[in-house]
């Protein structure tokens, strides 16, 4: 059993360009109780399986399994609460972290979002000069909020 410890961020748009093509993602949600949140994903040509449990602070368990494409494919067509979360991920490295920068397109267009993991909740991060605000504690910012509640109808 795993534990996600992150922080997440707005970043200023016009500070930050990406220094690649990202990977395409696209995500749903099997279910996005307070408790739990079960979300499918691909990533690329892979798939994947996720179990989230609540969040306590920037805390939370967290197990994911890779699974078939073609069988995530089906369940975010099929299954999933639409609209399924699209967006491009693109992975930086800034003194001694990795960030990962999502760009999302289809009814959350517009918003980029920055996240960070940690190996505590108390550990300390330097931000890059792009970072804007931190929403780790806005549940607006959530996917699985997102896909109830996309970032065009705020």
């Amino acid at each position: 059993m795993g534990i996600e410890i992150e922080r997440k961020y707005l970043i200023y748009k016009d500070k930050w360009q990406p220094k690649n093509e990202g990977v395409q993602i696209r995500q749903g949600y099997l279910c996005t109780d307070k408790e739990r949140t079960v979300r499918v994903r691909t990533k690329g040509n892979k798939g994947y399986l996720t179990i989230k449990g609540e969040n306590h602070g920037i805390s939370r368990m967290e197990m994911e399994y890779e699974i078939p494409f073609g069988d995530a494919t089906k369940l975010l067509d099929d299954l999933c609460h639409k609209p399924l979360i699209e967006k491009t991920r693109h992975i930086e490295e800034h003194l001694g972290h990795t960030w990962e920068i999502d760009v999302f397109f289809g009814d959350n267009e517009g918003l980029i979002v920055a996240e960070v993991e940690l190996s505590s909740p108390t550990e300390e991060v330097k931000l890059p000069d792009w970072i804007d605000m931190e929403v780790s504690d806005d549940k607006r910012y959530y996917n699985s909020s997102l896909c109830l509640k996309p970032y065009i109808t705020w």
